[in-house]
């Protein structure tokens, strides 16, 4: 009998393990305005994102003005999980026309306040400031955003934020359009501080295969998603997406799924959206 006992609850403890041990998927956020806040959480949207410039540098702000935005952003309905659209075209991180003093005293401000909203996550895609100019050498163009990342880099440990570099189709910009470049520049920065956003709708557009998300290993954190055509909400043209969930399950991706869409109706969209990657999630995690 004891025995039996002891074999029972051998099992029964191999089974906790498993179950402890499965992989769950990642959760669902949305890229809106902060305006948007009610509406995304009662959609069922737990993490928001929005940009730098709306959620951390409101214009022509008073002191005390910014004090009270800024803590706004700390009591949304919807976690303000990140931020993005990082740095503004007229800052050059890379080309003739960088600025090292331009660019950190910009960005130490962005971290500061990025401190005082409660975000420590900044998506770094910035595809204007870091557009190579015609004629200048992409080479030497990789060698000096190389080095000002890791600049940069410095700082936001300071603050302690993470970076996370984005990969961007061609169309938007001509520098780090694909995820393979953005993790060989992560390695290259080799910072615990700037690590990997990986954009399933970039990665479409440049006809990325999701195994190249297997390669990311430790250095992902980020993950922004929409339909291929016309940067749809996922559902509206019943992208499959499941093997790029896939691949983020190989990896234990423990950051959030965040879509970054171009919406038709936000308020009849969101929800359908929101259950359609649910859907496929659960069938890559299973």
């Amino acid at each position: 009998m004891r025995r039996i006992i002891s074999f029972i609850c051998l099992i029964v403890c191999a089974i906790a393990t498993l179950n402890a041990q499965k992989i769950k998927p990642p959760e669902i956020g949305i890229a809106q305005p902060f305006e948007n806040d009610s509406l995304v959480n009662e959609m069922g949207y737990h993490y928001l994102v929005e940009t730098v410039a709306k959620a951390l540098l409101p214009p022509n702000a008073t002191e005390g003005q910014l004090s009270q935005h800024l803590q706004k952003m700390r009591s949304l309905k919807t976690k303000l999980y990140a931020v993005n659209i990082f740095i503004p075209g007229n800052i050059k991180v890379v080309g003739p026309e960088v600025s090292e003093v331009a660019l950190l005293s910009y960005v130490e401000i962005v971290f500061q306040h990025a401190r005082a909203a409660g975000v420590d996550m900044i998506v770094w895609g910035s595809g204007g400031s870091r557009r190579v100019p015609d004629g200048f050498d992409k080479e030497k163009a990789k060698e000096q955003f190389i080095i000002n990342a890791r600049k940069v880099a410095v700082l936001a440990k300071k603050y302690k934020i993470t970076l996370a570099l984005e990969n961007l189709n061609s169309g938007e910009t001509n520098f780090i359009n694909t995820l393979q470049e953005a993790l060989d520049v992560v390695k290259k920065v080799n910072h615990p501080n700037f690590l990997l956003c990986a954009d399933i709708y970039h990665m479409l557009k440049e006809g990325e295969p999701a195994s190249v998300i297997e390669q990311t290993g430790p250095y992902l954190v980020h993950c922004d998603l929409a339909e291929k055509e016309n940067r749809a909400a996922p559902g509206v043209n019943k992208e499959n997406f499941v093997p790029y969930f896939k691949a983020l399950k190989k990896v234990n991706y423990k950051g959030k799924l965040i879509l970054e869409c171009q919406w038709t109706n936000l308020a009849e969209q969101g929800r359908p959206a929101l259950n359609y990657v649910q859907q496929q999630l659960n069938e890559a995690y299973k």
